[in-house]
């Protein structure tokens, strides 16, 4: 008895009278006889409320028979309905399933919230009493390193065919077409919107654009007509336009010019290395400090690039035109409603403030990658054949989640002509025979 009573004052919360008892939570489970660890955590909702519930339990997306989407359900309710057989699997990562009878289809006003971004996408679908969904969209982002592979790729089949002559000025642009990479991430963010609203009844749909003045970025005291005009307009040559954005600093020894410092123009990623004429790849240097560089063999580094901002300023009018129904919001209203409500600076925090979430319920957070299809690669370790470029693809790519024996595994990649598939995490390789199921992601590989 006088163990027990010292047990319980050793592990009784004290700090707050609304503490709930110390009764751990295992001890509901049944055929539980001992807890684990005997200090228990303070569960009272007024006392360190978390930004999000550990261990809230998805939920499970419906589909009409007529396949538009519904209210999503608990587990326990879909469980329900899989074994009376009145609705079927449709989609694993999202779990989604589809009712096989008619419903009345009353759904809620859902709320869905874009941060927009250059390498990850924050999105969180709200309803007036509960979020939903929310989670991160992490890009890839190697559009120019893939169109650079298919360019070497292109340039060596070309080169071992008869001489054509060559032609120039013989391809026009479209109106409104955005380089690939550009492009690429932005139809993201439509697919994004779009796969949401095929599991959600979305009605109402806020992105956030950051409307970013480079001009500003690159020189913050322009103003006047220069503003108006352009940060390269009036200057009679590039030195002009690299003394005013280095302020008159050498980039090197960071002193300003003065009589007698000639300034001299170096290319940080030399041109014998495909380095370009661009500003960004520009530097302005003092005479002596340009020599000392090259005479050492030392590198400067190129000046700041701003492809973020100068992507979300391409896109921001796009959202316009493409979904006219969405409403526009800006960073610095999320940046404000978020510290209001205390919430801490992640894309998913900010989806939901731009979804006009403020007390609702939290879900936990989901993580998403973007993946390639088809993975271009010359295969030259090959005994018995001639280097070539691999251009089929299997029906097994990286990140999909495959059955053997009953078990889970993540793949890898195929290997051998897809006679073999490597396994995430492991230096296993099962045979492709014994492969019992498969689960493609697609473009988006669900965590």
């Amino acid at each position: 008895m006088q163990k027990l009573k010292q047990r319980t004052e050793k592990n009784t919360p004290m700090s707050t009278p609304l503490a709930h008892g110390n009764c751990g939570l295992q001890l509901n489970r049944e055929e539980t006889l001992s807890v684990v660890d005997l200090k228990t955590c303070f569960n009272n909702p007024e006392v360190d409320l978390p930004s999000h519930t550990k261990g809230l339990i998805a939920n499970v997306y419906v589909i009409s028979i007529d396949g538009k989407p519904l209210m999503p359900c608990s587990p326990a309710k879909a469980r329900k309905l899989l074994k009376s057989e009145r609705a079927v699997v449709v989609k694993l990562y999202p779990f989604t399933i589809k009712l096989t009878f008619k419903c009345e289809n009353i759904t809620q006003g859902v709320t869905l919230g874009i941060d927009t971004g250059f390498q990850n996408i924050g999105f969180s679908c709200v309803t007036d009493k509960k979020e939903l969904t929310s989670g991160t969209l992490i890009l890839d982002g190697k559009t120019s390193e893939r169109l650079t592979e298919k360019a070497m790729y292109r340039r060596l089949r070309r080169n071992k065919l008869w001489y054509r002559e060559p032609r120039f000025l013989n391809r026009s642009k479209p109106k409104g077409w955005l380089p690939p990479s550009v492009q690429r991430r932005y139809d993201t963010h439509l697919t994004l919107i779009n796969r949401l609203k095929a599991i959600l009844p979305i009605s109402k749909v806020n992105i956030e654009i950051a409307s970013f003045d480079i001009q500003k970025i690159l020189n913050p005291e322009i103003q006047g007509k220069e503003y108006q005009q352009g940060s390269l307009y009036e200057y009679q040559n590039m030195r002009s336009y690299l003394m005013a954005r280095e302020r008159g600093k050498c980039q090197l020894c960071g002193k300003e010019f003065g009589k007698g410092n000639g300034s001299h123009i170096h290319h940080c990623k030399p041109r014998s290395e495909s380095g370009s004429n661009r500003p960004k790849n520009l530097a302005i240097l003092h005479k002596k400090c340009h020599e000392k560089l090259h005479k050492n063999g030392l590198k400067l580094k190129a000046a700041k690039q701003y492809k973020a901002p100068t992507f979300l300023s391409i896109i921001n009018n796009r959202f316009s035109v493409d979904l006219p129904e969405a409403e526009i919001t800006y960073g610095y209203e999320t940046f404000i409603k978020r510290n209001e409500i205390g919430l801490e600076k992640t894309h998913f925090n900010d989806a939901f403030v731009i979804a006009s979430g403020k007390k609702q319920e939290r879900c936990l957070p989901i993580e998403i990658k973007q993946k390639h299809r088809n993975n271009r690669a010359i295969q030259t370790h090959r005994k018995g054949f001639k280097p070539a470029i691999r251009k089929r693809r299997y029906k097994i790519q990286p990140m999909d989640v495959i059955w053997v024996g009953g078990q889970k595994y993540i793949s890898s990649g195929v290997q051998n002509k897809g006679k073999y598939v490597g396994v995430k995490n492991s230096k296993k390789v099962l045979p492709f025979k014994n492969i019992e199921k498969i689960y493609n992601f697609g473009s988006f590989a669900w965590k």
